[in-house]
């Protein structure tokens, strides 16, 4: 570009400076265009200012008059420059915005900062996507897939993936499920959203939820409309037997469970209690929402089966593929009960709830395939070696520290003193760890009567020496706890599962330094 100069003629004094293309006429007028528009927008032509005439400019530049013309009628166009007969051409008489200026951090603050460590519960290694395998699946479903497959899908979601979680759901997870029972969800939350708009509509003002677990489930359901109430969660889980005195009390007839692995608290639902609710829900004509998060990643034992086997009438059956494969999939499904299947098929086919049809048929073809279970089977190996070192790192740094939960799932309990759950956490942060509390996570009402939230253990310890181990090198009795066992008050809780690979030593040589002594 070159710097060219407008001088008008006399009488006008008004000198352009502009940059223009060195040499030839290509690109000319876009050119002048742009440097007029500059001008006015930076200051250096004041609104009102009258510009040379056309046959003026043109001559100073040594451009085509209608080049100049054409660039005056855009500009006129865009509202820059005003055109008047016997006025000549002027810039608008317009505001023209300042520049925006980045916003000034105050000097007292201290900048945001991505933490290098992540040991937060609620996420998978998502590094560890099988990104070939699913990559190979998604060729042979959209091969296979019928051409109705691209079209608008509907609420129950497509037959392949209902067919296949039907059989996978029954070999794995113990789940009685028909394909027709089986509704397709764009995440968990959609799913009890959906439920929830349905139980409003059926008169239900009232559900009981376990008195830890996510804040953002239980206002998933208040904003449909339901009142939470919360039920106590002790060593053997959520006091099912305080359901009947609800029932009485509030009209309760709706709980929502993690019975394979209590969120966060980590026990299982004791035999007696998934006995005790399934009555309850009969005898009341209520609903049991099980919500089985993680169900698939248990080290002890085989998994425990799904409650949703005892009744499949009165348990509605809550799973998702966002801690098995990736959050970012947004695929979770709902085996529902036959009296709630109309209706909620009313709701989620009113088009505002749509689930992505082609996920679908990758993961069914992902399941089918045997894809799926590999993964699966690969992934607890990885998580229970990641838990090991977590216990052996805190036996050796510290003793002190009792761990909880790690029976099963991807996080931990860490017990700690009473009173040191908030240090400890700021703490992690300066070693730029991310880590919650127990805190985090207990109802917004614990100190209420009716919340006896702590977690209180026995002899029997249902836990059961979560990572006991044997001979072949497994943890070896670390965690057992003692016959109190109880959390109370101050503890952390720990995702395992979250950071990828390379930064698990990190992650936990900064949790161990966070930690009291």
């Amino acid at each position: 570009m070159e710097d060219s100069w407008a001088t008008s003629p006399a009488g006008l004094g008004t000198d352009l400076h502009l940059d223009l293309p060195e040499g030839g006429t290509a690109g000319v007028g876009a050119a002048l265009i742009r440097s007029l528009r500059d001008a006015v927008r930076g200051g250096r032509l004041a609104p009102g200012t009258r510009l040379p005439s056309s046959r003026s400019l043109a001559a100073d530049l040594g451009i085509a008059r209608n080049t100049v013309a054409d660039a005056y009628g855009e500009l006129v166009a865009e509202g820059w420059l005003t055109a008047r007969q016997g006025s000549g051409t002027r810039v608008a008489a317009r505001v023209v915005p300042p520049e925006p200026t980045p916003p000034r951090t105050p000097p007292t603050a201290e900048p945001h900062r991505r933490p290098t460590y992540d040991l937060r519960p609620g996420s998978p290694d998502i590094s560890s996507f099988p990104r070939a395998a699913w990559l190979s699946a998604t060729r042979r479903a959209l091969t296979a897939a019928p051409h109705d497959a691209f079209a608008y899908g509907g609420p129950s979601g497509r037959p392949e993936l209902r067919r296949a979680l039907a059989d996978y759901l029954a070999r794995a997870r113990g789940v009685r499920a028909d394909p027709e029972r089986i509704v397709i969800c764009a995440g968990f939350k959609q799913g009890l959203a959906v439920l929830s708009r349905v139980l409003r509509a059926a008169g239900e003002r009232e559900v009981a939820v376990e008195s830890y677990g996510l804040d953002i489930h239980w206002n998933v359901m208040r904003r449909a409309g339901l009142r939470t109430v919360p039920l106590p969660v002790d060593d053997r889980g959520a006091r099912t037997d305080e359901l009947a005195g609800l029932t009485g009390l509030t009209g309760v007839r709706t709980v929502l469970l993690t019975p394979a692995h209590q969120f966060p608290t980590g026990v299982s639902l004791h035999p007696d209690r998934r006995a005790s609710v399934v009555d309850w829900a009969s005898r009341t004509g209520g609903l049991v929402v099980e919500d089985d998060y993680d169900g698939e990643f248990r080290y002890d034992r085989n998994p425990v089966g799904a409650l949703q086997g005892l009744d499949p009438e009165r348990v509605l059956y809550l799973g998702t593929s966002s801690k098995s494969l990736a959050p970012a999939l947004r695929l979770a499904w709902m085996v529902v009960p036959g009296h709630l299947m109309d209706e909620l098929l009313a709701v989620k086919g009113t088009g505002e709830w749509p689930t992505g049809g082609l996920d679908q048929l990758t993961l069914a073809e992902f399941l089918e395939s045997g894809a799926y279970d590999r993964h699966v089977r690969g992934m607890r190996l990885r998580y229970r070696r990641r838990r090991d070192q977590l216990v052996a790192a805190l036996a050796e740094h510290a003793p002190q520290v009792r761990v909880r939960g790690i029976a099963a799932g991807l996080h931990a309990v860490l017990e700690i003193p009473p009173g040191t759950e908030r240090s400890v956490l700021q703490g992690a942060a300066w070693q730029g760890l991310a880590m919650d509390g127990l805190a985090r996570y207990r109802y917004a009402a614990d100190d209420d009567d009716d919340v006896r939230g702590d977690v209180r253990g026995d002899a029997r310890g249902d836990v059961q020496g979560e990572a006991r181990g044997d001979a072949r090198g497994d943890v070896q009795g670390e965690a057992r706890g003692d016959a109190r066992g109880n959390v109370r008050g101050d503890a952390l809780v720990v995702g395992y599962g979250t950071p990828p690979d390379h930064a698990f030593s990190g992650a936990l040589e900064a949790l161990c330094r966070a930690l009291p002594r």
